[in-house]
């Protein structure tokens, strides 16, 4: 069994790897060190989750001196988890969930929906719709260019879940109890806002000679990282209170269904994100794109697929991985791959059991398109450098994705 971590052969700046390199495929490596060559990099750890993406590679935590590279973080800023125990178990549950979903539906727009203006539970939620309301109310001070005519979208879609792998989940713990999770980001807003600050990033003198244009850096003490890092920590808030609403509206579903319900409090965490912290005695800028954070005693999320289950971690501070761990199973074929690979039989077979959407229009979704789950798990929970723990198995009992 591979011991880990291991150093990616030909990597400039220290990279380590929570992965088999045989298992990564080589657009991918060759991605990393590409990443590990430019002069700002401390160091680069690598999940097991692992893939291409563009410009860096999801499942990649880069540690970065006086510099930070928005394409480290996603154009999905602060993409992330929200997941509630809740004080049922799964003999509480009727036999058919279907309602149970379509009513989930209703109040949580999928896909390319939004809110008819804001979310209809900020109505009756004064403390969250004063956190939405202030958050707005600050998006005159976002310094991107032209972005101020999508406000109204931003607000519209607070609350609404999007599509590719976002989902809303019922699942089932290991001991009885059901779960509610979710996984979403920063909608439209946070793309507008990386795209815009990617594009100036390239224009930079600095960054004419890279190897790959999309990696173009901020530096530190220039009037183009301080406005990037302005709108960003913005848009990581968004993505919070986006989950927050969607988590509000999606528990009122449950109470409505099971009117006895309890619920315990939420584990949160982003995985598309930029934090400052400090290692080796040097403070540096850490973006986690695919990646969570995993200090002693943090609590995690790492989902599988449509229908294979998630866990909850706890992180074990490993310094070694800049207290890092996965976000999740990781894709293993592109979207267009896994649409030539599979039928909508394949797709209704690798999710029988599971209360969700079977038809085409999710079929780059199918679990056959991602790394098997509790290899990536067992990759970070064994062995003598182990990054987190687990607290809880979740089993999928219904998803619903855009």
């Amino acid at each position: 069994m591979q011991t880990f971590p291991v150093a990616l052969p030909g990597a400039s700046a220290s990279t380590l790897m929570w992965a088999d390199p045989a298992d990564v495929e080589p657009a991918a490596q060759e991605q990393l060190r590409n990443i590990s060559a430019l002069p700002w990099v401390h160091g680069v750890r690598v999940m097991p989750d692992v893939h291409l993406g563009k410009g860096a590679t999801v499942g990649s935590v880069i540690a970065m001196r006086d510099a930070v590279s928005p394409a480290a973080v996603g154009v999905d800023i602060g993409c992330g988890m929200t997941a509630v125990r809740t004080s049922l178990t799964a003999s509480d549950l009727p036999d058919d969930l279907g309602p149970l979903r379509a009513a989930v539906e209703q109040v949580m727009p999928v896909g390319w929906a939004a809110h008819n203006g804001s979310a209809p539970v900020l109505g009756r939620d004064q403390v969250l719709a004063a956190r939405v309301d202030s958050l707005m109310g600050r998006f005159s001070e976002l310094r991107a260019p032209k972005i101020a005519e999508r406000q109204g979208r931003a607000r519209a879609q607070c609350g609404s879940l999007g599509s590719g792998n976002h989902f809303w989940e019922l699942c089932e713990g290991d001991d009885g109890r059901i779960w509610l999770m979710l996984h979403s980001g920063s909608r439209n807003i946070g793309k507008e806002l990386a795209d815009r600050h990617i594009e100036t990033a390239k224009t930079l003198e600095h960054n004419l000679g890279l190897p790959d244009r999309d990696l173009a850096v901020f530096l530190a003490d220039t009037e183009e990282m301080a406005a990037y890092l302005h709108d960003l920590y913005w848009a990581q808030e968004y993505a919070l209170l986006n989950r927050e609403v969607m988590m509000a509206s999606t528990r009122e579903v449950v109470a409505q269904h099971f009117p006895h319900v309890r619920f315990e409090e939420p584990v949160r965490c982003h995985h598309n994100y930029v934090s400052e912290e400090s290692y080796d005695g040097v403070d540096v800028i850490v973006t986690r794109k695919g990646a969570i954070r995993a200090g002693a005693g943090d609590l995690g999320l790492i989902p599988g697929s449509m229908g294979t289950g998630s866990y909850v971690v706890r992180g074990l501070g490993s310094e070694q991985s800049y207290n890092s761990a996965s976000h999740g199973a990781g894709r293993r074929m592109s979207r267009n791959a896994a649409k030539r690979r599979f039928t909508v039989e394949d797709l209704q077979a690798q999710t029988l059991g599971v209360e969700c959407r079977k038809d085409a229009g999710v079929l780059d979704e199918i679990p056959g398109a991602y790394k098997d789950l509790e290899s990536v798990i067992a990759a970070q929970t064994t062995g003598a450098n182990p990054l987190v723990e687990v607290v809880a198995r979740l089993t999928t009992l219904l998803c619903v994705k855009g």
